[in-house]
């Protein structure tokens, strides 16, 4: 049997469903105090990861934005780098399955998919694979990689544009609102004119308009069988400047 160029023979078995999630520490509750803020972001994450989570991936790969590198083994989050005690969390950081010594895991975005992930029960095996803004082939190369051979979900962690308005964490930018539109359009349909938008983004762009789910959705890109998903938007918004949107997809 002839194969497209890059495609596996077990590509349409591999990635079972995904979902993409916010990557703001606010979503978990005690992390701004005694208020509970982004309570409509957070419901949308929760069901958005249990939705990625009924398809029985064997393994779970977290996406974060960032240096590409792999983790496995027992990961536990921490939101220590942002300034947090954990100990006022109302969900309690412990680690993922796995054996030997527990790695502690302190970049946010990390952090907060592991954190979903426990809260939905997820009690499986867990790779942590941070994608940066880099080359858009090589991301999507990864993606293929990292779900070779094993039913799989990918929980991308990441956000649109953080420069939308006067409360916006960047200055704004009028490129940012526009954009998003399209994106949240098109990351929730996935059909092939979509991906190829999404792949055309430019890194450089997203970079410029912050928009740390590029390389995360680059990867999904990669990972995807070709055939048309599920998709759920669960939640779209910018609070505080910062615009999300929450999806999931799912292929079996």
């Amino acid at each position: 049997m002839c194969l497209p160029t890059g495609t596996s023979r077990y590509r349409r078995e591999v990635l079972v469903a995904a979902a993409l999630v916010p990557s703001t520490a606010l979503l978990v509750p005690g992390a701004a105090g005694r208020a509970d803020v982004l309570p409509d972001e957070r419901a949308a994450a929760l069901t958005a990861v249990a939705t990625m989570l009924e398809a029985a991936p064997d393994v779970v790969v977290v996406v974060p934005p960032g240096p590409a590198s792999v983790l496995l083994g027992r990961l536990r989050p921490t939101l220590v780098a942002a300034g947090i005690d954990d100990k006022r969390l109302d969900w309690q950081p412990r680690p993922t399955a796995g054996a030997g010594a527990t790695t502690p895991v302190d970049d946010v975005a990390s952090a907060v998919g592991l954190l979903l992930l426990d809260q939905t029960g997820w009690r499986g095996p867990v790779e942590l694979a941070p994608a940066g803004v880099t080359d858009g082939a090589t991301q999507r190369m990864r993606g293929d990689e990292l779900v070779a051979r094993r039913r799989t979900g990918l929980l991308l962690v990441g956000g649109l544009s953080a420069r939308h308005g006067p409360d916006g964490p960047l200055a704004t930018d009028e490129r940012a609102a526009p954009l998003d539109d399209v994106l949240v359009a098109d990351l929730t349909d996935l059909s092939p004119g979509a991906r190829s938008r999404l792949a055309a983004v430019p890194a450089h762009l997203a970079s410029v308009l912050a928009i740390s789910a590029w390389g995360p959705w680059q990867v999904l890109l990669g990972a995807a069988p070709p055939d048309a998903p599920r998709a759920v938007l669960h939640h779209a918004g910018a609070p505080f400047g910062a615009a999300y949107a929450t999806i999931s997809w799912r292929w079996s």
